[in-house]
This record gives C-alpha cells, sequence and structure tokens, in this order.
C-alpha cells in the first residue's frame, strides 16, 4: 500500500520533527493533538513573551474545521514551507517575500530577535501546518502612529499556505477562532486590528466574515490599508 502524505506535512517534517503526538482522549474522532506546555517549548518564545501573554501556551482551541492551534515558529522547523508559501504568487502579491529563503528568514528572524511585540506563528489545524501568522501590539508597532490606538491593541496578519485552502470561507472561521483566542489570553486587549491591503478583497471579506468592522482607509508605507476591527464589547454580538 502505498502512503501519500501533503506536500506542506512533508516540508515541515524535513526540519525538526513536530512536537506533537496522538492521544485518545477528548476527540470525537478518537485522536488529538497533544502538544508540549510552555515550559517544554521554550526555545519557541521570545524573551519578553510576556507582551503578547504568552502565546506559546494559550493552547489549541476547537473550531468547525478542526483543532487547531497556534505554535510559535522556529526557523529551523519552518523556513522552507514558510518561504514556500510566500513564494506562491498570491502572497507574493501582497506580502512581498518572495524569491530565496533568506528573504523570509529575515523577516522572521527580525521578529523572533526583537522585544516579543510580534510573533511569527505556524497555524496547525489537526496536525497540519496550514498557514502562516503573526500576532503583534499593535499599540507598540509603527501601525499606531497612522490610526488612533488603544493601549494592547493586538493585530493579526493570517496567510492560507496551501491554495486549496482558500476561497472555502477557511480564513475567516480561523480569523474568528483567533480574534477570539487573543481576547479570551490577553485580558487587557480591547479590541484586535488588521490592516490588510486595501486591495486584498479576499482577505477584507475574510475580516468582516470573522465579525470585524470596516473602521477607515489608512495611508501607510507602501499601501493603503483597510483598518479592521474585532472589539470586545461587540465580541457577543458580530
Amino acid at each position: 500500500m502505498d502512503l501519500h502524505l501533503p506536500d506542506a506535512f512533508l516540508a515541515w517534517a524535513e526540519g525538526e520533527a513536530p512536537e506533537f503526538t496522538r492521544t485518545t482522549s477528548g476527540d470525537r474522532q478518537g485522536t488529538a493533538p497533544h502538544w508540549p506546555s510552555p515550559s517544554e517549548d521554550t526555545p519557541s518564545r521570545p524573551a519578553f513573551d510576556d507582551l503578547l501573554d504568552g502565546i506559546a501556551g494559550w493552547g489549541p482551541v476547537r473550531t468547525p474545521a478542526g483543532t487547531f492551534h497556534l505554535v510559535p515558529a522556529r526557523l529551523e522547523r519552518d523556513l522552507r514551507l514558510i518561504s514556500r508559501w510566500m513564494n506562491d504568487p498570491a502572497a507574493a502579491a501582497f506580502w512581498e517575500l518572495s524569491g530565496p529563503p533568506s528573504v523570509t528568514e529575515d523577516h522572521i528572524r527580525a521578529q523572533l530577535a526583537a522585544d516579543g511585540r510580534s510573533l511569527p506563528c505556524v497555524g496547525v489545524l489537526d496536525g497540519r501546518p496550514m498557514s502562516y501568522w503573526e500576532v503583534y501590539r499593535a499599540d507598540l508597532d509603527p501601525l499606531a502612529r497612522f490610526y488612533p490606538a488603544r493601549p494592547h491593541d493586538t493585530g493579526l496578519h493570517l496567510l492560507l499556505g496551501e491554495v486549496p485552502d482558500r476561497g472555502r470561507g477557511l480564513g475567516g472561521l480561523l480569523l474568528r477562532a483567533v480574534a477570539d483566542l487573543v481576547l479570551a489570553r490577553r485580558p487587557s486587549c480591547a479590541r484586535v486590528i488588521a490592516e490588510p491591503d486595501i486591495r486584498n478583497t479576499p482577505s477584507i471579506a475574510a475580516f468582516l466574515t470573522a465579525g470585524f468592522r470596516f473602521a477607515a482607509e489608512v495611508d501607510l508605507p507602501g499601501k493603503t490599508g483597510a483598518l479592521m476591527v474585532r472589539e470586545r464589547s461587540l465580541l457577543h454580538v458580530l
């Protein structure tokens, strides 16, 4: 019998082996990822992880699409896969990180070497790495100069890595799950922020589906952004 594994999983696994095992507890299909505890996963975390309230320890969440987990990125494990995603034409048009892996490496390494105000992550759905995320303190980011920032505003960037995952509502579903997770794990945060390119209509539609509202157009260096906001006060309304 021939066993064919998804390309994304093979690319991810050719680096450091993913740190999970399968267990029979708690999953409706009899299997569920078991992730390392925050103390076991210390190489993934920046020194000042408290700026984002310890994303490495947030754990997985259930979504209608499956069990989803934000895993802090590790260059030795994830670079090849993320770089491949960035070279997809649809991603390259807005992320501008196409080219050799060193381009993506410089982008990720700059975040990992900083004070923890921005953390790159791999989104893992039912054990499958399938998206790239950046969770960042919008109030401490240069973005704060271009909109009326509030303390602890938290920003999101998302790239769905695999073409089959796009165009079927998965982006909006995961954005809602992650925004809810941010608000649940960061009690000091009242708003989740995003600023997709105003030309990126699929991304804007995904944020609207996820309960974000369009607040304004903002002129940012290199693009006009659509300021999208999901507020804690409207969490159970939108």
